[in-house]
């Protein structure tokens, strides 16, 4: 495989359950930023965001995607906001191929909207925080993607078809 895959998108895409599949399909070590940061500080990524703010949280987020960018043979599902940062957007775009798993706010919020897990969601009306999170990140992902899939109510193995299949054309160019 060589060249790292990163995946980003908004919380719901699909990041994590289509880089696990991609990563079997490519012979490559899948990681969930997420999942990482958890590894290292032993609590979860609520508890991070209640006891040291976002702020902090962030900064480990992009520890975690500096030392995780410079590894071949990776699937890396990054975190929704990772893109936020333009050192994360600078070491995704020059380390490996960016794919935007791209997904309307409705659909985003059809996938999330039973999850308790997520921090930015823990609010009265998640439709509007995930249109409010679309609107502001949408052009990072964007600006800062190779490849764009649209992920809407499609299967998580066909995003991955889809994902190869871009991933074959892009490595010709």
């Amino acid at each position: 495989m060589g060249k790292p895959v990163f995946l980003v998108g908004l919380m719901g895409a699909g990041k994590s359950t289509v880089g696990r599949i991609l990563a079997r399909k490519l012979r490559a070590r899948f990681v969930d930023a997420d999942h990482e940061i958890e590894a290292r500080t032993g609590v979860t990524i609520p508890t991070i965001f209640e006891i040291e703010g976002e702020a902090n949280f962030r900064r480990r987020e992009s520890e975690v995607i500096d030392a995780l960018s410079q590894e071949p043979d990776l699937v890396l599902a990054t975190g929704g906001g990772a893109i936020l940062a333009s050192e994360n957007r600078l070491h995704l775009r020059e380390r490996g191929v960016v794919v935007y798993l791209c997904a309307t706010p409705e659909t985003l919020y059809e996938r999330t909207r039973h999850d308790r897990s997520r921090p930015l969601l823990q609010v009265e009306d998640r439709l509007a925080k995930l249109r409010e999170l679309y609107e502001q990140r949408d052009p990072l992902y964007r600006e800062t993607a190779h490849l764009i899939v649209e992920v809407g109510a499609t299967q998580a193995i066909q995003v991955v078809r889809r994902i190869q299949q871009a991933l074959e054309i892009h490595a010709k160019t």
